[in-house]
């Protein structure tokens, strides 16, 4: 199987930027459809973006769209997420996760990483 572990969490003030990564060692990282996701206290785990294979597809949460951005690089093993126009309710811990359907529905990824916290502050 492959694991997964998150970086690049952190404290941001409003309208500010973060770039999340996913680093993946196991299984072949390019055989998996790769996600984002989110959860803050109290509330279900949100989907955030997700992308295929080959990058050739890409899809956002209403909420994020046109302020984050998910990329790949097969090569490096590695997702990331980037973040610019933070908000305050994009507070979360951001989990990324690895599954072979290209779905928003957390339940359809078969690993996930232990998740990083993004706090943005007004």
């Amino acid at each position: 199987q492959v694991q997964l572990v998150e970086s690049g969490g952190g404290l941001v003030q409003a309208g500010g930027s973060l770039r999340l990564s996913c680093a993946a060692s196991g299984r072949t990282f390019s055989n998996y459809v790769m996600g984002w996701f989110r959860q803050s206290p109290g509330k279900e785990r949100e989907f955030v973006s997700r992308i295929t294979w080959t990058s050739s597809r890409t899809y956002y949460a209403d909420s994020v769209k046109d302020r984050f951005t998910i990329s790949r690089d097969n090569a490096k093993n590695t997702l990331y997420l980037q973040m610019n126009s933070l908000k305050p309710e994009d507070t979360a811990v951001y989990y990324c996760a690895a599954g072979y359907v290209y779905s928003a529905n957390p339940n359809e990824y078969n690993h996930w990483g232990q998740g990083t916290q993004v706090t943005v502050s007004s």
